[in-house]
């Protein structure tokens, strides 16, 4: 059990379905993390499909999201990050040995982009899978499906102190000497803690590869979605020390995501019902005003 450098931040705070396709509130549930899709580009946060045994959702080429994490407890935790099978910090074929965000207790935060500076991150968004940034960097299998691998933190137990007996008074009256208690006090060591009450160190911000030219996919499968490498945004983070209560992760959070349009095929999401061509009436009730 080693100490990781890893970062801190701030809080952010139809057709029926068939028995396959339950629609479930927009988060995927873990014991110690939710972990929301919200679309950026419209604000709203993108419904969640059960099926096959994983959460699914659907998102639309262009738009910009964010993962959104929940601290479920009241203690820290380390999240580890993978988006299409990459660290969402370092860049990185991602690994649950790898660095994360720390969340406080208690803690909702959305997470942007991939990870450039201390202060910038490129946004995620939704593009075909020859745009996404694992495509691009030649890591192309493991497109189309984001998760959080969840640590506790390590408690050391510190046991209380022991403080050696008060000397007996020299007037008889059980009473220390003024001068006495006094050098005790100034002698005892004194918490101290910054405003976020977490002590925090600056370092230098973890080196992401830089996207190469798209590599030559074997299949085209223009409509399967990735996440692109988008512009950098202004995100700041602070850098904190953070030891895991065991090397594998204590839960595993995932959603897989794709088109609505391959969703609906792979008949993991409802088909919408077409509507009602618009038939002109021949006989409306009343006239309108006129524009202008």
């Amino acid at each position: 059990m080693t100490t990781r450098r890893t970062f801190v931040i701030a809080a952010i705070t139809a057709a029926a379905a068939s028995a396959a396709c339950t629609p479930m509130p927009a988060l995927a549930t873990g014991q110690l993390v939710d972990m929301q899709i919200v679309d950026r580009t419209r604000g709203d946060t993108l419904s969640t499909w059960r099926a096959r045994g994983a959460s699914w959702v659907a998102g639309r080429p262009g738009d910009r999201y964010a993962v959104r994490l929940t601290n479920r407890t009241g203690a820290r935790v380390l999240v580890v990050l993978s988006v299409d099978g990459v660290n969402a910090i370092s860049g990185e074929t991602a690994s649950t040995g790898q660095t994360g965000y720390v969340l406080a207790p208690w803690q909702t935060t959305e997470i942007t982009g991939w990870r450039k500076s201390w202060q910038e991150a490129a946004a995620f968004y939704f593009t075909s899978l020859p745009d996404s940034y694992a495509a691009r960097t030649d890591r192309p299998d493991n497109v189309g499906v984001i998760g959080a691998a969840v640590f506790r933190e390590r408690v050391v137990y510190q046991p209380p102190r022991v403080l050696p007996a008060p000397p007996v008074a020299r007037n008889g009256y059980g009473s220390d000497d003024r001068s006495q208690r006094a050098e005790r006090r100034d002698s005892e060591p004194q918490p101290s803690a910054d405003a976020s009450g977490s002590a925090t160190r600056q370092g230098p911000a973890a080196a992401s590869p830089a996207p190469r030219d798209r590599a030559p996919m074997e299949s085209k499968k223009a409509e399967k979605l990735g996440t692109g490498h988008g512009e950098r945004e202004y995100s700041p983070t602070t850098q904190t020390a953070f030891e895991r209560a065991s090397s594998n992760p204590a839960e595993v959070v995932q959603v897989r995501y794709d088109s609505w349009a391959n969703l609906s095929a792979a008949g993991i999401v409802p088909t919408p019902r077409p509507r009602a061509p618009f038939a002109p009436e021949p006989f409306p009730a009343f006239a309108p005003d006129p524009r202008g």
